[in-house]
Order: structure tokens, then sequence, then C-alpha cells
């Protein structure tokens, strides 16, 4: 059902106080998945074993609009901080580690002196603020690792992948800031949640503030390390190949009224899945139900995570948000890397291992175009559940949230919540307060134009307009009211409004410092060093 039938409750947004009474102030949780395709969860059309995850979803709400950054650290840098990621230093990559980019400003590579983030927002206004998983934001910056920003605990990764058996190395877990062996048995799904859980009742027992957790999985990003039994039930479910899992995830979809009816989804982006070989067929299924595994364990955390919530009686004064960083993930070539071997006998103690591929990745972010990298919807676009038993109201629970809202809306929507305040001695916001939507309202919170940048990808956002282009290729225009998956490109019948977007886009990138590349020539150096580290830009 769609949310705007909920019209009348618009009225209901004029209660949300911005000066909440302490004992009113939820605890806020956001958990992050990694390199998660749009229509992979049970409640965006997948097939794909998430029954707590839908749960939320069922008794909260989903975002069919929501956009992230497109890629891994760019996401975090705005969802920390509620800027563009190039107004925090972050407007590329963070920097491999032990290879410094050697440059500073907007594409140094971490986090710079001019953004605050929300755990410091959030501690400054009375919360404990927790973190467990993936950091990726500090390179090799000892300054800005999670306890120099805000974090009174963490547990995790600083970098961007690691092994989610045997992290080492460079590639470590950290504990404080401290690095830390892996202790036995760890699995890095299990063990950030554990670890959450641990920190949460520390917290709770020792006083009565709230509590800010950031859950930020690795999973599933690279290597795709799946337990063997999680792997096992999945294991040739995707022998009839992605032409197949496209179409029965569209028609799901179309049920759920995550895709109208009279919209085209994008075409499959690989062969006809009967051309290939069997050997070659039976390896992909292999590759796919690896990366199902990883997914459907995050999904038997959250329901371990809520079943906590529960037993603690934290539940109903407790906001969770769910998204993932970016589209399904495309690097590991056209048919991805690794068999059946590899899931069952991980290589160790390193980030080689099995990955998804372009195909597969395509099929994942179905029914959007593109992938991880580019802003597109496919890789820009990403499912987000908002669940809050006190907060929402019931009446709304398992609606869909069709207005357009992005990662910088967090800052505002957090500190509203907590009823925190926003340092002046900082770049200011960019993001709008999403609690009107949380609450009913029909009515965007955004009616200026937004704007994305990642390695020459590019897009801007207004109304129902949208202006994108992929890196070397001319800016394409679509009416997102009409045409969601991108297919008829008007950029040249509507050239006024092609230009006038274009003119707004390089406006706000000469504001935010982005070296787009008809001035600037940087991409080849920056791309360089993100090869260097496993991360192709194509």
């Amino acid at each position: 059902m769609s949310f705007k039938t909920f019209h009348l409750l618009a009225i209901l947004s004029l209660c949300v106080c911005s000066h909440l009474q302490a004992q009113d102030r939820p605890n806020v949780i956001v958990v992050l998945v990694d390199d998660m395709g749009y229509s992979d969860l049970g409640c965006y059309g997948g097939e794909i074993d998430t029954p707590n995850i839908d749960a939320l979803a069922g008794q909260g709400l989903r975002f069919t609009q929501f956009y992230n950054q497109g890629r891994c650290c760019p996401t975090r840098a705005s969802l920390m901080t509620g800027l563009q990621p190039h107004q925090t230093g972050i407007g590329h990559m963070t920097a491999p580690p032990g290879k410094p980019l050697g440059i500073t400003g907007p594409y140094q590579g971490y986090l710079n002196d001019q953004c605050t983030t929300l755990a410091s927002v959030l501690r400054d206004a009375g919360y404990h603020t927790l973190m467990t998983g993936k950091w990726h934001l500090s390179g090799d910056q000892e300054q800005c690792q999670p306890t120099r920003r805000g974090f009174d605990q963490f547990y995790g990764c600083l970098s961007g992948a690691i092994n989610y058996f045997d992290p080492a190395g460079d590639r470590g877990l950290t504990r404080g800031d401290q690095p830390i062996d892996a202790p036995e048995g760890f699995y890095a799904t299990d063990a950030f949640t554990d670890e959450a859980m641990q920190m949460i009742r520390d917290v709770t027992t020792k006083d009565d503030r709230p509590f800010f957790l950031y859950l930020a999985y690795n999973a599933p990003h690279w290597p795709l390390n799946a337990k063997w039994e999680d792997y096992q039930k999945y294991r040739g479910k995707y022998r009839d190949g992605w032409n197949e899992l496209i179409r029965r995830r569209n028609e799901r979809q179309r049920e759920l009224g995550i895709l109208d009816a009279d919209t085209e989804p994008a075409a499959y982006p690989g062969p006809d899945w009967d051309s290939l070989k069997p050997k070659q067929r039976d390896r992909l299924d292999a590759v796919m139900a690896a990366y199902a595994a990883c997914v459907d364990s995050v999904d038997q955390n959250i329901g371990k995570l809520v079943g906590f919530l529960d037993e603690q009686k934290l539940t109903d004064n407790t906001i969770i948000f769910f998204l993932s960083d970016n589209g399904a993930c495309q690097e590991g070539g056209d048919f991805g890397k690794g068999d059946e071997a590899m899931v069952k006998n991980p290589p160790l103690r390193t980030t080689n291992g099995v990955r998804l591929g372009l195909h597969w990745a395509g099929a994942c972010n179905t029914p959007y175009r593109k992938y991880k990298h580019f802003v597109h919807e496919g890789g820009a676009c990403t499912p987000m559940i908002a669940h809050w038993p006190a907060g929402i109201p019931s009446k709304l629970n398992g609606s869909l949230v069709d207005e357009v809202a992005y990662l910088q809306d967090f800052m505002p929507t957090l500190m509203e919540l907590a009823g925190g305040s926003y340092p002046s001695d900082v770049t200011p916001i960019e993001g709008r307060s999403m609690l009107p939507l949380l609450k009913g309202s029909p009515d965007p919170i955004h009616t200026e134009t937004i704007f994305w940048e990642h390695e020459g990808n590019a897009a801007a956002r207004d109304g129902d307009w949208k202006l994108v282009r992929e890196y070397g290729e001319p800016w394409e225009l679509y009416d997102m009211a009409n045409d969601r998956t991108e297919l008829n490109n008007l950029a040249d019948t509507r050239p006024e409004v092609r230009d006038r977007l274009i003119a707004a886009w390089e406006s706000w990138a000469d504001r935010t410092g982005v070296a787009y590349p008809e001035r600037f020539n940087m991409y080849e150096h920056l791309n360089k060093l993100n090869k260097a580290s496993g991360h192709s830009s194509k």
C-alpha cells in the first residue's frame, strides 16, 4: 500500500517535538550492510530468506527512493557527517592500508577537521555512542579512527574489506584504538552482533542514558566467506540463471508495490543463461549461493539483535534503520570469481575469495540499471527500512515511503531525535530531517536539488527530474515519475531541463570541491591507487 494513502496522518508530524524530554529520547541503531542489491531482501522482492529484516519492514516503513553515494567509504562519510563526501575529505576513497594518497583536500582519503560525526553530536547530547563493524573512514590517520571521532566504544575493522573467518595484518581487527587478534571460531557477522549486544548490555546496566549503535556489517562485501551450512541452503537454487531470477523478483516487486505495473525493468546485464556451458552455470550457481548465504547470515543476526532488545525491554523506544551502502558489487569481472571449493575451504588471512561479478550484481539490483560505483539507480538507490514502535504510527506499518531522502538526512534526523545541536565551527549540514516522513507526512522533505559524484559518475535530482551520467559519457535525463528504471533518455528532447541541471551540478561541484573531469585530471592517479587495493573502477 502507498505511503500517501495516509495523507491525513500528516498532521501528526506537527507533534514531533524538537525539545524531547530525556526519558522520551529513543535509542538509535543504524545497521549498514555492504554491497547488497536493491532486490535481495524478501520485502524488496528477493528470494533470499530474510524473515527478520522483513519483520522490521512489516512493522515499520520501507523507503523506495532512498539514496546512497554509490560506493563504500563515500557513503559512510555522508552517513556519519550529514555532508557531501567531498566536504569530508573522502571524495573518492580512503587510501589502501599503508599506501597514503599523498594529497590533501576533498580527495585526501580521510576525515578532515571541518566535519563532525553523528557520534560526536549524539555523545554531546548525552548518548552512549557504540560502534561495531566496518569503519573505512580513516586511512592510516589515527586521529580519524572511531574513538577519536565520537564513539565511546569500537570493535571492528578500520579497512574496507576483511576476511570473515580470519582477518589479519593491515586488514585485521581493532578494539578501541588497538589492533587485536581474532579469537578461535570467529565469524565477522556474528562477532559484530555479539559485541554490539554486549556493549548495549553494559551501558544500559550502567545508567539510564540512551544509546546510539552504529552496526556496520562487512557482509556481503567480497570475499564472500559464507558459512558452509548457510551456503548449502542455497546451492542449486540459482541454476535457472539471472534471466529467471530477475523475472521472479520483478513479479514479486509488482505484488509488493515496489515496481509499478506499467514500469519496464532494466534489461538483464548478462548473456542468455542457456548459452552458457553447464560447468559455467554450475560455478555461477555456487557464487550466487555464497552471496545469498552471506545475506541470510545478516538476517539471522538481525533476528538475534531484535530478540535481545525484546528481552531487555528496549524494542519499543529503539529506532532501527537498516540500509545498504551501495548497490550489489560488479567487482570481480563479468562472471565473478571462485567456486564451491573456495567456499568450502576459503583462503584465510586474506581478502582473496569468491566475488559476485557484474552479471549477478545487475540481477541483484533489478529493476534498476548499473551497480556499485555508479549513480544510476542500481548503484545509488538503496533499500532502507525504519522501525520504531513508539514513534511510527501503527497505521503506517508495512507502508512504502515514496519521497526522496538520502544519507545526509541522518544527521538532522538523529539530532532532532536526540535533542542535540550541531556545532557552528564546521561545514553546515546538507541534509533534512526525515521525521515528518516517519510520522506520515506525504510532502517532500527535499524541495531543493540534490547532487552526487563518484569517479566522474554524476547525478542531480530535482523533483521528478534526474540528470545522470557515467564517467566519459554524455549526460542523460529522466522523468522519474514515469521512468524510475532510466530507460527513456530525454536529454535531447528536453534540453532546457538538461542544461539547467548541468549548470546547477557544476555550481554545486565548484562549491563542494568536486574535481570533475572537464577541469581536473585526478582520476588516473586515484584509480591506480584504487586498483592497487583490489577495487577496480569499473
